[in-house]
């Protein structure tokens, strides 16, 4: 198949880009499951904008830089915060239903959450993501010129480098119908990576099965850098319940009041924080991990039942349905919450118009390292940079002359055979995720970053033989770029001597007078476009 653009991820970046192109390309878009399956989809609390007078950009962009712990791109965090109001109006435009208050200035409810200093978030009650996705997924399916493949899952990206060509360039990917098994080459004058993050390297997140770092191990593999891959953000409130899975509770019920307790119904946070509940995430989640540490506690429990009930229906009727089905009356009692790998605020290395290391390849949304979240992503901010970037790259895509492009071979595997015992890819997929929590997780060690480091070491040896002798899977590919995510993980992890922001190290519990970001670069990389 050939495209004008190819787009890998079926999230709010991919599916902006998409739409923004589609008038004047033919778009190619790959999704792993369906177009709703991604992390953007499960999005609760909303998007965070600039769209009230006592609000300004400046407000907006202390708060991101406060967050980020001095890591934040001071330009990126600009250019990312003044766009802010354009993406709003654009989701708008394409029919988003934001939820209403006739009352406010510009007729829409805001909120507020951890570590804003305004009430600046823009919601669709508790499910902004599923409201914006559904929308934009109706749209990109009545598109002529955007063609969705659903259940194909990338392989590797295509190279000039891999061609045996002289220029240093992208041609498109491999992707795998995981319903034939059949590999397709995908070319395209340009391809974009929007696969989301790599919270499913861990035993505990509240991200999607798909979000196992495909993207960033791809353009890893390609020639391109890495960036911050340690700042992994915990979320403090995941619900805590053995029929629950990966279910969130948004960062909104503490905005609106919700109080973190103790068992005995001990409030915590004030003993860790000034701000309370209300500090950033990362400091919210580092304080129960301390406390039930201490105490030797499953959870905490976060309370809002002092608000009238009317009151939670209207903003929270996702979580008070959910959290009703499994016997917890949130009008009534606290929610028993844990913190869960949430947002990866590392990715591979792009400048403001989404352009990797590699020509012709981009990178948006979860899977780039833009520079705007630093050492700890502040709330809401997630789905904004996906859309400013989607629309930076869109114009920078629409902007080039047209190129012809080779005849790409097709997928060879003549030297493989079927796997003799899949077993091996679930139980390292499990050994992976459980060390990874232990090792690697919200409080981090020398020793324990070594220990994983060590693990990592083998288990890559073993997928990577693995892979070169029998046909791929779907499981398979996502093990393999698993693997590879935890890896950059850990080397950064180690190479950051220092704590501050996501990173804890009780070796090195001090911040540095400088903040510096982490860069990886591959063995094959061959110079910084950005």
């Amino acid at each position: 198949m050939r495209f004008d653009t190819l787009i890998i991820g079926s999230g709010l970046a991919g599916l902006s880009l998409a739409l923004k192109l589609a008038d004047q390309q033919r778009i190619g878009l790959i999704t792993k499951k369906s177009t709703l399956d991604g992390a953007s989809g499960q999005a609760q609390g909303g998007i965070a904008a600039v769209l009230s007078s006592d609000d300004s950009f400046e407000a907006h962009i202390r708060d991101t830089l406060i967050a980020g712990a001095g890591l934040c791109d001071e330009a990126t965090t600009r250019f990312v915060v003044e766009h802010g109001k354009a993406a709003i109006d654009w989701l708008i435009a394409q029919g988003v239903a934001f939820t209403r208050d006739e009352a406010s200035e510009r007729g829409y409810h805001l909120t507020q959450e951890g570590g804003h200093s305004h009430r600046r978030i823009i919601h669709a009650a508790d499910a902004t993501g599923h409201a914006v996705q559904a929308t934009l997924a109706a749209r990109a399916a009545a598109h002529p010129n955007i063609t969705i493949l659903e259940r194909y899952n990338s392989v590797d990206l295509i190279t000039g480098a891999k061609l045996g060509l002289p220029n240093d360039r992208c041609y498109g990917a491999y992707a795998l119908d995981c319903v034939t098994g059949q590999v397709t080459t995908l070319t395209a004058h340009n391809t974009v990576l929007a696969t989301g993050g790599a919270g499913k390297v861990y035993l505990y997140s509240t991200n999607p099965d798909t979000a196992t770092g495909d993207g960033i191990a791809m353009g890893w593999r390609a020639g391109c850098r890495v960036a911050n891959m340690e700042f992994i953000q915990f979320h403090p409130t995941c619900l805590y319940h053995p029929h629950a899975r990966s279910f969130l509770i948004s960062e909104a019920v503490r905005g609106e009041g919700g109080l973190l307790k103790l068992p005995d119904g001990t409030r915590f946070m004030p003993w860790h924080d000034a701000r309370a509940e209300l500090a950033p995430r990362d400091i919210v989640a580092r304080a129960i991990d301390f406390e039930m540490k201490k105490r030797g506690l499953d959870c905490v429990y976060l309370d809002i039942s002092h608000q009238p009930e009317a009151f939670l229906q209207e903003h929270f009727p996702n979580i008070l349905a959910h959290c009703h089905a499994l016997g917890i009356d949130i009008t009534r009692q606290p929610i028993p919450v844990v913190p869960a790998a949430h947002y990866t605020c590392g990715g591979l290395i792009t400048d403001l118009n989404g352009r990797t290391d590699l020509d012709h390849l981009y990178a948006i949304g979860e899977t780039a390292y833009t520079g705007l979240h630093g050492a700890n992503r502040l709330a809401s901010n997630s789905l904004l940079e996906c859309l400013t970037f989607a629309e930076a790259a869109a114009q920078d895509i629409l902007a080039q002359p047209p190129a012809t492009l080779p005849e790409l071979p097709g997928w060879d595997e003549s030297q493989v055979t079927d796997a003799d015992e899949e077993v091996v890819i679930s139980h390292n997929w499990a050994e992976l995720r459980r060390f990874m929590w232990d090792y690697v997780g919200i409080v981090r060690t020398n020793k324990r970053l070594q220990r994983a480091a060590n693990r990592i070491r083998l288990l890559h040896d073993e997928i990577d033989e693995y892979y070169a002798h029998f046909r791929i899977s779907s499981d398979l590919l996502e093990l393999r770029n698993l693997v590879l995510s935890a890896d950059l993980i850990v080397r950064s992890a180690q190479q950051r001597r220092e704590s501050r922001g996501l990173h804890f190290s009780k070796d090195y519990p001090e911040s540095l007078p400088g903040a510096q970001p982490t860069i990886l670069t591959p063995p094959n990389f061959k110079r910084a476009q950005p």
